[in-house]
């Protein structure tokens, strides 16, 4: 038995490749791509370990090219849900009491066939069905789900050598027990990293989970859970539930060994989840561990000391970047007026080179957005600004879905700061701008604040330090993550950990310990050396000194 104390070291982040032409990587890559788009992939159930086919099937279609399959994939059923419970209970009792040691070894083991294996089917899975661009995929399906994983790892070594003080006679200590319960996780379709941080967080810390991913990523999180596999996660740790999220969370929510919830997505589903756990909690065994990042409408408030540029840039690539598809992607401007004219021709200009089309084609910018549903939104909300007398569309503002769901870089600028496309999470490539006069600065920051009910990110511009701080102060619970001379999107794992309070959830801090504390149950353990023999206390005692 190796007895020794065993330490992670805090891991560097992943580098990213930048597939220029001609390098290697690029050809690797297109490879991929091209074997990917080559086959139909069939998705299985994966239940304690097992392909499980019902032969109740769907598609997976790319976005850019939506008469494409991709795959097909089996959907659960009420029996199969409630097997992944009990596989994932079953399993629980093994995995919850192996050292954190093997669970951190597999961690690294997967983070490594990722980095160095499958990096280059993790980029085309998710390019292929979820519409992301080369570089969108390598910081998201490759860098960031590394990341999560070697940084986890260091965190959760560090917590566990957190120890309560002991004295003279007596050891203190902490054990820090994995819920008593499964955890159902609950995945978006457009971050693959995302898909995985929200099961192998619970899971490192010794829970089993059973999986519901989003159907639109199911290309890339399949290849997941087979890598998982791979790796050494035992059978039941991890239960794969593509399927009606309706229906699975009914019967997850019902069950009283239902211990936590780990969720990315709309702050609707969030709450109504929120409010059928409420009405079960005289169920369950323990409180639920609630955890679920959700909506934004993030922000770019800028100063009149900043430079046009370089808000010219951080609003292009904050708001069209993988089209706008980011809980975090820039969707609401408040432009002093006397910069707007400087900044807007930069704008334009920028987005005049901007092409739109096939994730194949390394030169598109911008590609599609992910379904019909998302575009007729997305869409929708053009067409209200386009019909409104208190907002003008200035580039942009069409849509095209005759092959794929494609929609120009669209930027808004409204006259009244509570447009409803400033309020409103639109989840597309449509940026909203509210021009204010400069000598209303502090007047137009409440306004910032106070406007929307999502509380994720935002970024503040300014050459002032002064200003800085001061928007900072009024901005205080404005976002979870705020940048200063930044786009409000980017957060790196172990450098910016994500989350935000409000209606964009509860901000648990993905990329931190934060998060992995809220999978552990601690228990404290006192140990007497040598207890005492006689219940009476000194002062009880007769008092001779008089």
């Amino acid at each position: 038995m190796n007895n020794a104390i065993f330490q992670m070291d805090r891991p560097d982040n992943e580098h990213v490749y930048d597939y220029a032409p001609g390098c290697k990587e690029r050809k690797a890559l297109n490879a991929e791509l091209e074997r990917l788009s080559s086959v139909i992939t069939e998705i299985p159930l994966i239940i304690g370990g097992k392909e499980i086919r019902t032969g109740n099937t769907g598609n997976v279609v790319m976005p850019h090219d939506h008469a494409h399959v991709v795959a097909t994939y089996h959907k659960a059923g009420e029996k199969e849900v409630k097997m992944a419970i009990d596989e994932a209970l079953k399993a629980h009792r093994e995995w919850s009491a192996i050292s954190w040691v093997e669970r951190v070894s597999i961690n690294l083991k997967i983070a490594e066939l990722i980095a160095k294996k499958y990096r280059f089917l993790m980029n085309a899975a998710t390019m292929a069905g979820q519409g992301k661009n080369a570089y969108q995929a390598e910081i998201d399906a490759a860098c960031e789900v590394i990341d999560y994983l070697r940084f986890n790892a260091f965190f959760a070594s560090e917590i566990y050598k957190l120890q309560p003080g002991s004295q003279p006679g007596i050891i203190n200590r902490f054990e820090y027990r994995p819920l008593e319960g499964f955890v159902f996780t609950v995945s978006p379709f457009n971050f693959t990293a995302i898909g995985s941080n929200l099961n192998m967080a619970p899971v490192l810390m010794g829970n089993t989970v059973v999986w519901k991913p989003s159907t639109t990523a199911l290309l890339s999180n399949y290849f997941l859970m087979k890598i998982y596999q791979e790796a050494g996660i035992p059978d039941g740790v991890i239960n794969f539930l593509p399927g009606s999220g309706g229906m699975i969370g009914n019967i997850v929510f019902r069950h009283p060994e239902f211990a936590g919830l780990h969720f990315t997505g709309s702050t609707a589903t969030f709450n109504e989840i929120w409010k059928n756990i409420a009405d079960n909690i005289g169920n369950y065994r323990s409180y639920p561990r609630i955890v679920g990042e959700t909506g934004g409408k993030d922000f770019i408030f800028v100063h009149p000391s900043a430079d046009p540029q370089e808000v010219a840039v951080a609003i292009v690539r904050g708001a069209f970047e993988f089209q706008g598809q980011k809980c975090s992607a820039a969707s609401r401007g408040y432009i002093p007026e006397s910069l707007w004219e400087d900044i807007k021709a930069r704008i334009k200009e920028m987005i005049s080179r901007i092409t739109v089309g096939d994730v194949t084609e390394f030169s598109n910018f911008m590609n599609a957005v992910i379904d019909d549903k998302s575009y007729e939104n997305i869409m929708n909300y053009i067409g209200y600004a386009r019909n409104s007398k208190d907002a003008e569309i200035i580039t942009g503002g069409k849509g095209d879905k005759t092959k794929g769901y494609f929609i120009e870089p669209t930027i808004i600028q409204v006259k009244d700061p509570h447009f409803k496309t400033m309020e409103e999470e639109i989840f597309g490539p449509v940026m909203s701008i509210y021009v204010y006069k400069d000598k209303d600065l502090k007047e137009t920051l409440k306004i910032c604040d106070a406007t929307s009910p999502y509380a994720l990110t935002g970024s503040v511009f300014s050459k002032d330090r002064e200003a800085l701080a001061e928007a900072c102060r009024i901005l205080r619970y404005a976002a979870g993550n705020i940048y200063f001379n930044d786009k409000p999107s980017g957060a790196v794992v172990g450098q910016q950990p994500f989350g935000g309070a409000r209606a964009s959830g509860t901000n648990d801090k993905s990329g931190s310990y934060l998060n992995l504390l809220r999978w552990t149950n601690p228990r404290t353990i006192k140990e007497t050396l040598i207890p005492p023999t006689e219940f009476t206390y000194p002062f009880m005692k007769e008092d001779r000194c008089h």
